[in-house]
């Protein structure tokens, strides 16, 4: 049997597609059993997090095992299989532990370096094993999956190179504002009351936040939450909890929303957010009124130029602007970077030619002349302009008010909320567009190392592991092969005294344990690498070996072990 992993991510598959395949906890457990029912699997278990779908499976056959968890993870996440294929990626033996262990890490995370991975992961074991369908390969491979992640945030700074999700929304939130200035004071509702909603709530507290509300259609769990907030000696914050249905009205009050349900349809509405801020207190001053946004700074003309708006009297003759229009326009400049936006190449030369004829009153014209030349000039080295439009200037929007962080998956807040004046909104597709520019620790690198050691151990385990049967079953046939001799041997010699009788027992018990002991541990050496696996074919080969014999005392090792590790995870 051999591990196989058939998942797709936040790296291989967009947000629209994570979210419809996103899957409910009852989806989970059916997957699982689907999973383990079918042939080519014996074990499975599901990593399924707001950015991963990952289907884990013991199988006997790899193309067979593909087809399988593919087809299988298509039905239960309502994605056509057609669809879903291109999205997804396979590991296999050494490629899947690897890939688990650096999900463990942090390494694979939307934020790297995140540690609440490793509760995820503890999650997906416990469910595998109240279900029954993690045997000894998977229990084994998460177990130290729990470990090598521990040792990875423990060893290195890896820690310093990510943070939880919760936290990198904030910050995208805050815009550039340390967190804990832009936090403070405010209020807060937090509509779950889960793991990742329990982690937003008390993340909130302790940057600062005067108030949580925590909303969730269990009241028991949301007090609860609120409970630990209020009696927790080293927050700051009012903390209480409401039912559903008040959420619209929390929703005129609150400054920050954050969102995590497992809900399959839209919890916020752009409508309901419309309708709050519309209801509730008046937002910020609008921003930068007077002026138009620029890609070269607020104000800024080509060639690094400040932009001024249109004076004195003006020829329009060969100016391919209309000026009647332009003319009122504040911070509107006939110099300027919108003015020969979308232009064609012949219009920008006729345009910089008549700058140079020095047809515009304003000081210093002739010195940005050159600016809008090689604009014209790039213009013409493209061949064409993509798009064509009047210049005109963006109009000023207020400064946001209302602040929603959106971290579930299939999304609980109406994407459209980001088209209402005074909202921003935050998601895992934002989150996820903002954490490819975020800065790699050098820590990683050394996360990256113990991984690749850790892969190295498990493989030589597993293989060792896998040739113990086989051993086993060989001592269990030379110790029968021992007891018959003594037997016959006692036939022979009837009057064979019991001291003399141990003695010889002893003495062939000792030249077979002799004569098989560096064999056993040999094998046992080359098993554990690379290619190793065919030892335990020749070892029963060149002995004999009965395989029902060796598969039973692989089933009383597999008993013991389900056992004990059953118990929980690490």
């Amino acid at each position: 049997m051999s591990l196989l992993v058939v998942g797709l991510s936040h790296r291989s598959a967009p947000v629209s597609v994570l979210e419809r395949a996103a899957l409910s906890a009852d989806a989970q457990v059916k997957l699982l059993q689907d999973t383990v029912a079918a042939e080519p699997a014996a074990e499975a278990a599901v990593l399924a997090t707001c950015n991963r779908i990952e289907l884990y499976a013991d199988v006997d056959k790899f193309h067979a095992g593909v087809a399988e968890l593919s087809t299988l993870l298509a039905q239960h996440s309502g994605v056509g299989l057609d669809e879903l294929t291109p999205y997804l990626y396979v590991h296999y033996e050494d490629r899947a532990v690897h890939h688990l262990f650096s999900v463990a890490c942090g390494l694979d995370s939307m934020v790297v370096g995140e540690g609440q991975i490793l509760g995820q992961i503890k999650d997906s074991l416990a469910k595998a094993q109240d279900l029954h369908t993690a045997g000894r390969l998977l229990n084994d491979l998460f177990q130290q999956a729990l470990r090598v992640g521990k040792r990875a945030h423990s060893e290195t700074g890896i820690d310093r190179a990510g943070q939880s999700l919760v936290t990198f929304g904030l910050e995208q939130l805050a815009s550039g504002t340390a967190v804990d200035a832009w936090a403070s004071g405010k209020k807060a509702l937090v509509i779950g009351a889960g793991s990742m909603s329990s982690l937003a709530a008390a993340t909130l507290a302790r940057v600062g936040v005067g108030e949580i509300v925590i909303a969730n259609r269990t009241s028991d769990r949301a007090e609860r939450l609120a409970e630990i907030l209020n009696d927790a000696d080293d927050l700051d914050v009012v903390a209480r909890a409401v039912p559903m249905d008040a959420v619209p009205g929390e929703l005129t009050r609150a400054d920050v929303v954050v969102s995590c349900t497992g809900a399959t349809g839209l919890v916020l509405t752009a409508s309901e957010v419309a309708e709050a801020v519309a209801a509730g207190p008046v937002v910020g001053p609008p921003a930068g009124v007077g002026e138009v946004p620029s890609r070269f700074g607020s104000g800024a003309a080509p060639g690094g130029t400040t932009a001024r708006s249109l004076s004195g009297a003006v020829d329009d003759e060969n100016c391919p602007l209309d000026l009647n229009a332009v003319q009122a326009t504040a911070g509107f400049s006939v110099l300027g970077e919108a003015a020969v936006a979308g232009m064609a190449a012949t219009e920008l030369e006729q345009h910089a030619a008549w700058v140079d004829n020095g047809m515009v009153r304003i000081p210093g014209a002739a010195d940005e002349a050159d600016a809008i030349a090689a604009l014209a000039a790039a213009a013409a080295a493209a061949g064409r302009i993509p798009e064509r439009r009047r210049p005109e200037p963006v109009a000023p929007q207020p400064a946001p008010g209302l602040f929603l962080l959106d971290l579930a998956m299939p999304r609980d807040i109406d994407a459209a909320v980001h088209r209402i004046p005074g909202v921003r909104l935050v998601d895992i597709e934002s989150l996820a567009d903002a954490s490819a520019d975020a800065p790699m620790a050098a820590d990683v690198d050394q996360v990256r190392r113990i991984v690749a050691d850790e892969v190295a151990a498990f493989g030589a385990a597993l293989r060792a592991a896998h040739i113990t049967p086989t051993v086993v079953a060989l001592r269990t046939m030379a110790a029968d092969v021992v007891a018959g001799e003594i037997a016959r041997l006692e036939g022979r010699l009837p009057g064979l005294d019991d001291k003399h009788r141990s003695e010889i027992t002893q003495t062939v018990k000792r030249v077979v344990d002799k004569l098989l002991h560096a064999p056993t541990v040999r094998v046992k050496q080359l098993a554990a690498e690379p290619g190793g696996a065919g030892y335990a074919d020749a070892l029963r080969t060149l002995f004999d070996l009965d395989q029902e014999t060796v598969d039973a005392v692989s089933r009383a090792e597999d008993s013991t072990e389900k056992n004990s590790k059953n118990r929980g995870p690490a």
